[in-house]
């Protein structure tokens, strides 16, 4: 059996802004951008620049109950993991394009790691695994 996750859906409160963000601050690829006029919504999908795995689909919030987990869909933890190959370049260039974030680079048993704020305030966190973690080869 072959599985995998696709897409997980971010609420976001608009769609061009949140496209902005990830193409612009982060570097993501805009992978589609449909608009569907059945719902009157947007099907938009990025993905981290040199990935092949999981995307991320930019859901605007289309009812109220969705409009409060906008920035907080992970209850105040850390929502989703961008791993790198290179930290520091990537952590300084998101320093430059004035990325804020709320817990400095440390150095763990895993890797490096710091954590980041999206444009609606949901925590990222950036990391570089070291060579013998499991997760090093995914990225590779």
């Amino acid at each position: 059996m072959i599985q995998s996750v696709v897409h997980i859906a971010l609420v976001v409160q608009d769609y061009d802004d949140a496209i902005e963000f990830y193409t612009k601050k982060l570097h993501f690829t805009l992978i589609e951008d449909t608009y569907q006029p059945e719902q009157d919504k947007r099907w938009v999908v990025v993905a981290p620049p040199g990935s092949s795995g999981t995307t991320i689909l930019l859901a605007r919030a289309s009812k109220p109950e969705q409009t409060c987990f906008i920035g907080n869909q992970a209850g105040g933890r850390v929502f989703l993991f961008l791993a790198t190959d290179d930290f520091w370049r990537d952590y300084n260039e998101m320093i430059e394009r004035e990325i804020e974030f709320v817990r400095e680079p440390l150095e763990q048993p895993y890797g490096i790691v710091a954590v980041f704020k999206d444009l609606y305030g949901n925590l990222w966190d950036l990391i570089q695994y070291k060579e013998y973690h499991p997760m090093f080869q995914r990225i590779k």
